[in-house]
């Protein structure tokens, strides 16, 4: 018998790549975002992102540090000197507005997958530093739930990773 505390959510552990299709939940053309956890408590989320194009994907700031973990492919940022490749570690500090390209410079644009821990929000912003839009644990959630029930998952698939 295994003992828990009242209120206590269960670990998780499944498989992060998954066999479905319809688990990636579509962010933008030819990107997509797997949800690992998401956290309403803290405000905070895990999740894969996978790009299967060349181009920029967004400028964005975030009010909390980032850290990223690439499984596959490579990525950079404008504002940066460094390509995280496969294997890369990569600490973003908070307050830092940067914009994250995939490209031939990165490296094979085939398919890029990072592992993200974001805390607080993603801000996105334009070239002026101009506020566009934003994303946290609830947006996402709601994204989620929306392509969820559309892909015949049905919109409660979701409430597997929520904290």
């Amino acid at each position: 018998m295994i003992f828990q505390l009242p209120g206590i959510q269960p670990e998780l552990a499944f498989r992060a790549i998954p066999d479905d299709e319809r688990v990636w939940v579509p962010q933008a053309p030819d990107v997509w975002f797997r949800p690992l956890l998401l956290n309403t408590v803290t405000g905070s989320w895990c999740n894969l992102l996978r790009v299967r194009k060349a181009g920029v994907l967004s400028r964005h700031i975030h009010p909390s540090w980032v850290t990223g973990l690439v499984l596959k492919g490579a990525w950079r940022y404008t504002e940066h000197d460094w390509v995280a490749r496969e294997g890369a570690f990569v600490y973003e500090p908070p307050g830092e507005i940067h914009t994250l390209v995939v490209d031939q410079s990165a490296g094979d644009v085939q398919e890029m997958i990072t592992f993200f821990n974001i805390h607080g929000a993603m801000v996105y912003v334009d070239e002026k530093g101009a506020v566009t839009g934003y994303e946290d644990v609830f947006s996402k959630i709601a994204m989620c739930r929306k392509h969820y029930a559309e892909c015949g998952l049905g919109e409660a698939y979701v409430d597997q990773f929520i904290r």
